[in-house]
């Protein structure tokens, strides 16, 4: 007997000393699973509510002037005065430019002199018919020259005009690029004029958003120039036609531009409202992505519980909500990466620490 309990021994103690590892080896991972579960995180927590949620999307474009010209000579001579300098505000009509004109001005007053001759002849022409002593081939003659004469008045008056150079519109001016007494030429340019009260901006969108596009539609407008401020302005047209090359349609809006802050050239980005509707919906933050599917953490009763939700569609910072959640639930939104199921969590809001369900 004493030899075979003497044979078992060794297998005694290895048995002992197997059960002993097991438990040395078990034990770290126990007491680490303990103390994660033991460990309060703090966490910040947002709760789901419904409100509302633009569609939208984003276009680049180019601001234009509301009106543009430059301003040319129509005829060739000698720039007699200026009467406007760079960068001018001006008023429809105002004279810019005078050439010279002492040679029109005096062939004007030659045919103003001509026609009132012609027409006191022609007078006189009538009055002797009236009383059938004159002629009517010759009353007929002097009505031709009459107005041939009033013709030659009215063209030479209008080169007159043209000598004198007007603002076409409101606007105001560029830089002035002749001097008094230098010799412009048909076509020369003088400056440019843009009306800057308005500004047209026009961009392209991909045909598939064109039945969500309509004249009067909203739009939001920002430069880099101006990066904290936003331009509001409406869609005034929409081309007939789809480019057959890109599949996109161009698109005309306008800017109130009462301050002249945004200049014809600029690069603007385009944001279009397709539509406003109300949906459950979460800080984007608050959305953990895990292969294809994402989840949250709960917070409830100081306890954070891992839930899987559903999500739609997504903007800066916002995410929609389409199954998953109940509203008003507290989600975390800020420390969830250092959160596993069941884990403790102290909610600070508002700069102030609270902790839900626990001691």
């Amino acid at each position: 007997m004493e030899n075979k309990s003497v044979s078992r021994l060794p297998l005694i103690l290895l048995a002992v000393v197997l059960t002993a590892l097991i438990v040395y080896l078990q034990w770290p991972e126990q007491s680490s699973e303990r103390e994660r579960r033991a460990h309060t995180v703090t966490v910040k927590t947002s709760p789901v509510i419904r409100a509302e949620f633009s569609d939208e999307f984003e276009a680049l474009g180019t601001a234009n002037a509301n009106e543009q010209v430059i301003i040319t000579a129509q005829y060739s001579d000698i720039v007699e005065s200026i009467h406007f300098d760079d960068g001018d505000k001006v008023e429809k009509g105002d004279i810019l430019v005078q050439l010279a004109n002492t040679e029109e001005v005096a062939k004007v007053k030659e045919l103003e002199s001509d026609l009132a001759e012609a027409e006191s002849q022609l007078r006189r022409f009538n009055d002797l018919l009236a009383r059938n002593v004159g002629s009517i081939s010759q009353r007929d003659e002097q009505l031709s020259k009459t107005q041939s004469i009033r013709a030659q008045l009215k063209s030479a008056q209008a080169v007159l005009d043209n000598l004198t150079i007007r603002a076409p519109f409101s606007g105001q001016l560029g830089f002035r690029q002749v001097s008094v007494g230098a010799l412009v030429s048909n076509g020369e340019a003088i400056t440019s004029l843009d009306d800057l009260d308005m500004i047209k901006v026009d961009f392209s969108v991909p045909e598939r958003f064109l039945p969500t596009v309509s004249v009067g539609q909203t739009i939001k407008a920002r430069n880099v120039a101006y990066p904290d401020e936003l331009f509001r302005g409406t869609v005034t047209s929409i081309a007939s036609r789809i480019d057959a090359l890109t599949r996109t349609v161009k698109i005309r809006a306008q800017l109130p531009n009462y301050e002249g802050k945004l200049r014809p050239g600029m690069l603007m980005g385009i944001t279009i409202k397709r539509k406003v509707e109300e949906i459950m919906q979460l800080p984007e933050s608050a959305v953990i992505p895990f292969e294809d599917s994402h989840f949250v953490f709960v917070a409830d009763q100081g306890v954070a519980k891992r839930k899987p939700v559903v999500i739609g569609r997504r903007k800066p910072g916002i995410v929609e909500i389409i199954s998953g959640l109940d509203l008003a639930e507290d989600v975390v939104v800020e420390g969830a990466l250092k959160l596993r199921d069941g884990a403790k969590v102290k909610i600070v809001n508002d700069n102030q620490a609270t902790v839900k369900g626990g001691k």
